[in-house]
């Protein structure tokens, strides 16, 4: 009998706007992966939205997931996205000691900035516990001002060729991930590479032309598909592929029909094509 996998989604839960869990779930679950959310906080819509509730559910995580203690229950992935704060990555640093066992893949997207910036509540504190938690990923998502950050390297003008992020993903690697994909790396004015390591490889380059302005949840769409591609079975290479490919499928759709950037990507047009990985 086949067993149905299961992959614990570790991000917040946002009603509009289309990002984090809200964005995960639907995506793993096209590629016939049960999602389970782990909540870190509530929002009606995202931070980029002029209004929005937001709860930060800190206080309730550790009992949230005591119950899945309790129940002996087993993942068969855990993808980690933006966390707020040092205590959350200590509660996701449990979470993956406890369930990131019985070769359960474990994906970190180290969401701390963009554009050479990191966000307001990454202090030199928080950024030491995130490189902490980079020591539980199988798979590292960063992204070329992240991956700076990790590695204590300054970001400049953000021009790295690729010799030199060969060995950037190398000395990342050494702390523990065995497949990075460095995300979002501005080539030429008209595309976007995607540098992709793996321990076992050579590395390799996915190329997409850049389309529009910066969408939010793009990140989180890309992440969810390499992580349900790479559980189902697909090599590394061929799960950031899909992933490239995926998204700026939907980025054109929103392009073409003048969605706004901050509602994200309109990923529901294309799910079917998950569907058949």
């Amino acid at each position: 009998m086949h067993k149905q996998k299961k992959m614990a989604l570790i991000n917040d839960v946002t009603g509009f706007g289309r990002c984090s869990v809200a964005v995960m779930a639907p995506i793993v679950s096209a590629m016939k992966i049960q999602a389970v959310a782990v909540p870190t906080a509530i929002l009606s819509t995202h931070t980029q939205f002029p209004e929005y509730y937001f709860d930060d559910y800190t206080p309730h995580m550790r009992e949230y997931i005591q119950t899945y203690k309790e129940l002996d229950m087993e993942f068969d992935g855990i993808a980690t996205g933006f966390l707020g704060s040092e205590e959350q990555v200590d509660i996701v640093s449990d979470f993956i000691r406890t369930f990131g066992v019985n070769d359960a893949m474990v994906l970190v997207d180290p969401v701390m900035g963009d554009y050479g910036r990191l966000y307001k509540t990454y202090t030199p504190q928080m950024c030491e516990k995130m490189k902490e938690l980079v020591g539980f990923a199988d798979i590292l998502t960063p992204n070329l001002t992240e991956l700076c950050t990790l590695l204590d390297i300054e970001y400049g003008e953000g021009r790295f060729g690729t010799d030199e992020l060969l060995d950037m993903c190398r000395d990342i690697a050494k702390k523990g991930p065995r497949h990075i994909v460095v995300t979002g790396i501005p080539f030429h004015s008209d595309q976007i590479m995607n540098y992709i390591y793996s321990q076992d490889a050579d590395p390799r380059i996915v190329m997409v032309d850049r389309i529009g302005a910066d969408r939010s949840g793009t990140g989180d769409v890309i992440s969810s598909v390499i992580a349900g591609m790479f559980l189902n079975g697909h090599s590394f290479y061929e799960s950031v592929r899909k992933a490239a490919g995926f998204a700026s499928k939907c980025i054109k759709y929103c392009e073409d029909n003048q969605v706004p950037a901050h509602w994200g990507l309109c990923f529901e047009m294309y799910l079917k094509e998950l569907m058949e990985d």
